[in-house]
């Protein structure tokens, strides 16, 4: 029974069907702009200070097209808290946890904790908004939007994944960092799976708790837009 009600939810999540050539064309084109072309443009001539600003015109956009490719149950985006595995999300977030004192451990030692040893408060700033002003509308481009409008150009779960966390790493290209390419690379993996297996609220809480620990830890370092610096 657990195995038939997780082959339904994947395939509810994505699109099995194949479009057409003229579709598939159309939708390789707006794939490649949505997910190539403005992040890389967003990387090279957008000053790192409009950081929000572009994740909320990006998410708008993403939105009406979720809206116009029609058929999405918008109350998934609701459901799906009752399936969540609280061994692999306590798992996940102690890996994340790990993996960024190591990190900073390794490249950046005077940032290690540096927020809660100087600012707690800020911190309880992010970890209150960064699930709803970051983690949210990312969810629900790189994973709704992806799977339900693209993932018909996939030959599977498996390759849409792998292609999900190229593309949700190459998102943050802003930050010019292989730091961060490597983190969101592997943690858009997790919620790619997050998300088929076990809904959109799983993918948004694996997300949002990986980036409040990131911060927590000190990895704003690299995180930060205020601290960008393009190598050109």
């Amino acid at each position: 029974m657990v195995e038939q009600t997780s082959g339904a939810l994947r395939r509810e999540r994505f699109v099995w069907a194949g479009p057409g050539q003229h579709g598939r064309t159309r939708l390789i084109a707006e794939f490649v702009t949505l997910f190539v072309v403005i992040p890389v443009a967003i990387a090279i001539f957008m000053p790192p200070s409009y950081l929000f600003e572009s994740l909320a015109l990006f998410s708008l956009a993403g939105l009406g097209l979720l809206w116009y490719t029609g058929g999405f149950n918008w109350r998934a985006l609701l459901l799906g808290w009752g399936r969540f595995d609280w061994r692999i999300f306590f798992a996940f977030s102690a890996i994340t946890f790990a993996a960024s004192v190591v990190t900073l451990y390794l490249t950046a030692p005077d940032a290690l904790f540096r927020f809660l040893r100087g600012n707690t408060r800020f911190i309880l700033v992010i970890w209150l908004f960064y699930p709803l002003l970051s983690a949210l509308p990312q969810e629900l481009i790189f994973r709704v939007l992806f799977f339900h409008r693209f993932g018909r150009l996939f030959s599977g779960p498996g390759q849409a994944v792998l292609i999900n966390a190229a593309i949700f790493s190459l998102a943050h290209l802003m930050y010019w960092s292989w730091i961060v390419a490597l983190f969101t690379f592997a943690g858009g993996l997790a919620f790619a799976v997050g998300y088929l297996r076990r809904g959109f609220p799983y993918a948004w809480a694996l997300h949002a708790i990986a980036g409040n620990i990131l911060f927590a830890v000190g990895m704003g370092e690299y995180f930060y837009s205020g601290a960008v610096t393009r190598p050109f």
